[in-house]
């Protein structure tokens, strides 16, 4: 694999990385195999451009929308759906069996189900719920049945009064929400966060994130994950005044899964072009604010797309 210093190759050595390094696995829901390699990190300097994967083409107005959807704190994919994004419609249909499970009556299909929710509203607003997923926990952390914890307002707030304390860490990782701990399909997220905390950090001028993410999907599902995280340090760092500085993305289990081999040997026989640039509106000052028309990818110039089939076991 080239050594260029396109920032890109960070992402395509670590898929060589795991063809010629990993070791075989098997996820235990599925029986898919897996090669996997375990603490692995890049860098991405933000003033370079945006780190969006070039080497296919990156779903980028379903981030946008995600990430709007994540700082809004809600858990039922409604925003999604109405704005046609259906990256979460899987881990919804699982929360609607979850809901049913031992109940009287006919189950719906996952296609019967994806009908009723993009036709139905008061259906969609009962069983398009995923639980206290990402947005729940960064925004309205529940600490007790009265009082919930706003983690990323409270770092945006601290941040500007006290920018070089080292403490903020926002977390999606609560234990009593997962169901393994919790013991409760009704008070459990759907799945134990995969990107599991993130940590802000000022130097100078400059605003920083690092994300610990404890399981990678890194076909299909790191891609989102990089541009994700790269734009919500740009959103901080507009919002406290500060530059932008490095989105730096720290793995534990990193892996591809089988059934994607063949993608990635195609994608690595591909050259990374020039990262385009976000450019979000200047006007918008607080994180609730924003809306999808206030970001804009410019200059984005991928390769054609690669498909592969989701592995319903991790999720973005």
């Amino acid at each position: 694999m080239s050594n260029q210093p396109h920032p890109e190759y960070q992402y395509l050595n670590l898929l060589q990385d795991i063809l010629d390094n990993g070791r075989w696995k098997v996820s235990h829901s599925t029986g898919v195999k897996l090669k996997s390699v375990f603490g692995r990190i890049c860098r991405y300097d933000l003033s370079q451009g945006f780190p969006v994967i070039t080497t296919k083409k990156v779903f980028t107005r379903g981030i946008i929308h995600e990430l709007i959807w994540f700082l809004s704190g809600e858990s039922n994919i409604k925003y999604l759906v109405e704005n046609n994004v259906h990256i979460w419609d899987e881990w919804a249909y699982r929360k609607y069996e979850w809901a049913l499970k031992g109940k009287k009556g006919k189950k719906l299909s996952y296609e019967q189900y994806l009908e009723r929710i993009k036709t139905d509203s008061r259906f969609l607003n009962k069983y398009g719920d995923l639980g206290p997923v990402y947005g729940v926990q960064w925004r309205r952390w529940p600490v007790n049945r009265s009082r919930t914890v706003d983690q990323l307002g409270w770092a945006v707030e601290k941040i500007k009064k006290y920018p070089l304390k080292k403490h903020y860490i926002i977390s999606a990782w609560n234990a009593g929400c997962i169901y393994e701990m919790s013991g409760s399909h009704a008070a459990s997220m759907v799945i134990a966060p995969c990107h599991t905390m993130f940590h802000i950090n000022i130097t100078d001028d400059k605003l920083s994130l690092l994300l610990y993410q404890r399981s990678a999907d890194l076909f299909l599902g790191v891609p989102f994950n990089i541009a994700s995280y790269a734009l919500l340090t740009l959103i901080l760092a507009q919002v406290t005044g500060y530059k932008p500085g490095e989105f730096v993305h720290v793995f534990g289990d990193v892996h591809i899964y089988e059934n994607h081999f063949d993608q990635v040997k195609e994608q690595l026989q591909r050259t990374p072009r020039p990262f385009p640039r976000m450019k979000l509106n200047p006007a918008k000052k607080k994180i609730d604010d924003f809306v999808f028309s206030d970001f804009e990818v410019v200059d984005y110039n991928p390769h054609p797309p690669i498909k592969g089939d989701i592995t319903v076991v991790g999720g973005f």
